[in-house]
């Protein structure tokens, strides 16, 4: 059996991940180690002052940190994550989230995404460490 490509892991990934479909995220970029995506804050999305939660950007820089980290075909899975909010978010912002994984060993992988919006301002910085399993996805 070959090992599948970073697009075909990503893809299936994608089409079983009903909360990003529900997000509105769109895959627009997939390597191995390199994850990009892009949704829009919809009025839905926002909290009490106005602003988007943050549980949405965390969810939009999870899913990048996912797709990106996945890519190799080996089933990787978060164990510790943490984000920044500089800039505040508004419903109808435009958010690109940019993953790249920073360095990786057997077992972990160390993942940055930063997250800006469509005046391409940092609006948000995660990072994310991932458990790599010796389980190849099965497509």
């Amino acid at each position: 059996m070959s090992t599948p490509s970073a697009v075909d892991v990503v893809n299936t990934l994608m089409a079983r991940d009903l909360y990003s479909q529900w997000l509105g995220i769109e895959v627009v970029e997939s390597k191995v180690g390199t994850s990009v995506l892009r949704m829009t804050i919809r009025d839905e999305m926002v909290n009490g002052f106005g602003t988007s939660h943050g549980g949405i950007m965390f969810s939009l820089a999870d899913s990048a940190l996912a797709f990106a980290t996945n890519a190799c075909g080996m089933l990787s899975v978060a164990v510790d994550c943490s984000i920044s909010f500089p800039v505040a978010v508004r419903p109808g912002d435009v958010l690109t989230a940019t993953a790249v994984e920073q360095s990786t060993t057997k077992r972990l992988a160390f993942c940055d995404v930063s997250v800006r919006n469509q005046a391409d301002v940092l609006v948000g910085h995660f990072r994310g460490t991932v458990y790599r399993t010796a389980t190849p996805h099965q497509l």
